[in-house]
């Protein structure tokens, strides 16, 4: 049996506030170094002036939102390619930022993985640049009607879509992130406000000014995208206190991060998630299957959110040896109870599984793996340690496939795919800002309809009410 839950609500224990702060201000924590904050960014005010100045800012962007939420899908679409073609275009002037930031970061003893996330090649700017493409191909949201009716008396109902407004992000050291909720933003008529974190602050300014100028040239405002990464610490916490001047604030990143901003910033905050997501190998479930979406589960990217941190194991499943075999061949490290640990291949390397590898976000080559009795048995267990984000299933029973999916309750649920494909590109909406684990407003992988609101038209001929 996998063993009972020691942690409350099934989280690993929070860091100290200190560190949770720096998170949160998109800064490195003691338990992950990263790159310093270059003293170049630093504003020439004091820390007393920064509030004001990230209020100005605000203000600019409430300016430009107006002009945006009014802007015709054709002048929005001309302004993202335009942006495409510009990131091409001035690629090597990206590329030197981003190494910069690489530099740094391998001399901090920045993780593989997080500079992995943090690096920027020819090809990956070529797949931003196809990002922004695809985004301007999509339809727009802006206007769209979700509902509507005539009543009785004769008065017309429309439900329209109409932008958010003004919107903040706080992220870690990802740059693709930065022309995601960008590009995001600008397709949906929203003006918004970067908080990147210093690990990655050369290449943000350099994906900003290319934003901006393409913006200027294209006839929308330059503050359109706007950022507060020169303002360090201070900036962030300026941002989560700026309710009023800034609409909605998504975090993005780790779970003090996100938690942190959750707690602190007075400006409503859209929770996206951190993913210990679960795959369950059904007794039924083919070998071949099964090893395949594994190992693109839990190998091909590790430090995202979608990749697979826990495998529950039925006790009946065939495929398991050959499945935990491939994953050690793999270079995956397995953290096994003791029965998953009796179907390990013979001379497979593997470690005892604690409770904190239930919890565990590994963001890395490390898997927990447990065997239960029954779909029902993972359904406990995902419901004890799940945060919400992905579970997926792996079977050839169309009965079990159909109480798992009626029985998870997270954002996403996948049967006999890869958790790899809980992405907003991946699932048509042409990039997303975040994956949101909580239920108001918005769920799941956040594209453009995401990013807006609704309001209702009410019109009529001259009726008053009874």
């Amino acid at each position: 049996m996998i063993p009972p839950q020691t942690l409350q609500g099934g989280h690993a224990p929070a860091e100290p506030e200190d560190a949770a702060v720096q998170a949160a201000s998109g800064e490195p924590t003691a338990a992950e170094p990263t790159i310093s904050e270059p003293t170049a960014a630093e504003p020439d005010v004091t820390e007393s002036d920064i509030t004001p100045a990230v209020y100005a800012l605000t203000d600019r962007s409430r300016a430009a939102s107006r002009i945006l939420a009014s802007a015709t899908r054709a002048k929005k679409d001309r302004a993202l390619r335009a942006v495409a073609a510009a990131l091409i275009e001035r690629q090597n002037a990206v590329l030197d930022a981003n190494a910069l930031d690489v530099e740094a970061g391998r001399a901090n003893g920045t993780s593989a993985y997080l500079l992995d996330r943090l690096s920027l090649d020819p090809g990956r700017v070529a797949g931003l640049a196809r990002a922004l493409e695809e985004l301007a191909a999509l339809p727009d949201p802006v206007g769209s009607a979700v509902r509507g009716q005539t009543l009785p008396n004769g008065i017309r109902l429309r439900q329209v879509r109409v932008p958010l407004g003004v919107v903040a992000a706080i992220y870690e050291a990802r740059p693709n992130v930065t022309m995601d909720i960008a590009g995001l933003a600008l397709k949906s008529g929203n003006a918004v406000i970067l908080r990147g974190g210093s690990a990655a602050a050369h290449t943000n300014a350099a994906l900003v000014e290319i934003i901006g100028a393409v913006l200027e040239e294209s006839g929308l405002p330059a503050d359109a995208v706007l950022s507060v990464d020169q303002y360090g610490r201070a900036g962030a916490a300026a941002l989560m206190g700026a309710r009023g001047r800034v609409d909605v604030l998504i975090p993005r990143g780790g779970r003090d991060l996100i938690q942190t901003v959750v707690r602190e910033s007075s400006v409503p905050v859209i929770e996206t998630g951190e993913g210990n997501v679960h795959i369950f190998l059904d007794e039924s479930a083919d070998a071949e299957m099964a090893t395949d979406i594994l190992l693109n589960a839990k190998t091909q990217r590790p430090s995202v959110c979608n990749t697979v941190e826990t495998l529950l194991i039925h006790s009946g499943a065939a495929a398991a040896p050959a499945v935990l075999g491939r994953l050690a061949e793999a270079g995956v490290r397995l953290h096994v109870d003791g029965r998953a640990q009796a179907l390990l291949p013979e001379g497979t390397a593997s470690e005892p599984a604690t409770d904190d590898d239930w919890s565990r976000e590994y963001m890395a080559l490390d898997l927990a793996v447990g065997v239960v009795d029954s779909v029902d048995e993972a359904l406990v267990h995902i419901r004890r340690w799940s945060t919400g984000h992905s579970e997926a299933i792996i079977t050839n029973n169309l009965a079990n496939s159909e109480r798992f999916i009626s029985g998870v309750d997270s954002a996403a649920v996948l049967v006999n795919a890869s958790t790899r494909f809980v992405d907003g590109g991946e699932l048509g909406l042409g990039a997303e800002v975040g994956i949101s684990t909580q239920k108001m407003h918005a769920r799941g992988p956040m594209g453009l309809a995401e990013l807006t609101t609704t309001k209702w038209i009410i019109q009529g001929e001259g009726q008053v009410r009874q």
